[in-house]
């Protein structure tokens, strides 16, 4: 029953008053007993957070995963600089001379912008060499681990038409609120109702909205991957064609395994262009599955790039002072 459960809190999470309700009767059992194996699964770090996920381009910020080289004596200085930044979401060192990876993105009124930012850190960190790999093409961002073992091999990716949207204060303060981790109550959501002085009906209806708009991309559980059995993760870049670039990206992103897929650019010192995000139990698992994919995939070569530590894994706090109090402290730093 606990990996069902876990498999139904990373789909589609039920946006109702009481949501465990409606899971327990999807899988035959009572809410008490699906909160009970969810708060353990929170206690023992299994499931990392429950709350909204939302697409950082769409809310205005401009963002791109970066790949420093930074002198290995260097890393541990190199990392904390990095991660004091309110814009970074995910820091890895992984096996390669650009030893590490992360995630950046700066708010809509930034006055520094992601180069000068990328810059600063560079700087400041001593990086020997980066790069800049902004989503020219994005065919995928879904982390559902497959805990019941149960999940087809391929899935269908939908191609969504987003609605547009003009976001009102209300709207801010919904996202402020719902970005941040739920507790596992019969009504989760009781207190932000209470909070923002609206009714369920209004507090979801603004959910649906923004989904529809692709504000938010989803509402989910994130487990923590090593925790949940998952030990062996890769960032696999492809050297692909890249007038046929699209449809080897639809090919890859098919794989349920593969949980994020992007285009991205190229250059002399970095010939890979297609990133895919694949996910195994073990290392053989997941070698596997890369060999899978190699055979239908028309790369020129591949590369895994397994992270050997993980130094930062978090969502971005939108809407907050902390971007604009970064760059009011580092502004001068290129002077």
């Amino acid at each position: 029953m606990t990996d069902e459960i876990l498999s139904r809190i990373q789909k589609k999470f039920p946006l109702v008053a009481k949501p465990f309700e409606v899971i327990a009767k999807e899988l035959n059992t009572t809410e008490e007993e699906v909160l009970k194996i969810l708060n353990q699964q929170k206690e023992a770090n299994i499931i990392r957070q429950t709350s909204a996920i939302f697409d950082t381009k769409r809310l205005g910020y401009t963002s791109s995963l970066v790949a420093f080289k930074i002198a290995p004596q260097q890393i541990d200085e190199a990392v904390k600089i990095i991660n004091a930044h309110p814009g970074v979401s995910h820091n890895y060192e992984r096996n390669h001379e650009f030893n590490i990876w992360f995630t950046m993105a700066v708010a809509p009124d930034s006055t520094l912008g992601l180069d000068k930012t990328i810059e600063i850190l560079a700087k400041l960190t001593k990086a020997q060499e980066f790069i800049m790999l902004p989503t020219l093409k994005l065919f995928k961002i879904n982390v559902k681990l497959n805990t019941t073992g149960k999940d087809e091999k391929k899935e269908k990716v939908k191609r969504v038409i987003h609605s547009d949207i003009e976001l009102t204060p209300l709207h801010h303060n919904v996202i402020q609120r719902v970005q941040h981790d739920i507790q596992f109550v019969s009504e989760p959501f009781k207190a932000l109702i209470d909070e923002l002085n609206i009714e369920y009906e209004q507090f979801f209806s603004i959910l649906q909205e923004l989904q529809e708009a692709g504000v938010m991309r989803r509402f989910a559980s994130i487990l923590n991957h090593r925790k949940a059995g998952f030990n062996a993760n890769a960032m696999v870049v492809w050297d692909v064609d890249e007038k046929n670039g699209e449809a080897i990206g639809e090919k890859a992103a098919a794989f349920s395994a593969v949980s994020h897929c992007y285009l991205r650019p190229k250059y002399e010192n970095w010939p890979y262009n297609l990133f895919t995000m694949v996910h195994g139990k073990t290392k053989e698992e997941t070698n596997g599955i890369i060999e899978e994919m190699a055979q239908e995939i028309d790369a020129l070569s591949h590369m895994p790039l397994y992270s050997s530590r993980e130094f930062k894994k978090v969502r971005i706090e939108y809407f907050t002072p902390t971007f604009a109090h970064w760059e009011q402290e580092h502004k001068n730093i290129l002077l």
